[in-house]
């Protein structure tokens, strides 16, 4: 499983905007439900920190995730929106217990 961490953080101004994106990725997650994708969005405690996990099977050739027009739409402009940069890296498990449950 490929699994990516993507950190940023945003201008205070932009946070609802941000979440209104996210929310309609989840939304598009909840109707196609790609398969071999794992994904979740956290908001850390300081209100303006994301952090977003993704795990593809390593039989899927790209991530669906990236495919998706909500997904496309959220990352266009998001350089605008943040006070630092999403930063992504690879990132493998040690060890989960009920991961990725809401």
């Amino acid at each position: 499983m490929k699994t990516t961490v993507v950190r940023y953080k945003l201008k205070p101004e932009r946070v609802e905007e941000n979440v209104a994106y996210v929310r309609k990725v989840f939304e598009q997650l909840v109707r196609e439900s790609p398969p071999g994708l794992r994904y979740c969005s956290i908001q850390l405690e300081d209100k303006v920190s994301f952090v977003h996990v993704s795990a593809v099977d390593d039989s899927l050739p790209s991530n669906p995730l990236t495919r998706l027009a909500a997904f496309k739409e959220f990352t266009a402009r998001i350089a605008d929106r943040c006070e630092e940069p999403p930063k992504a890296m690879s990132a493998g498990f040690v060890g989960a217990y009920r991961t990725f449950g809401a």
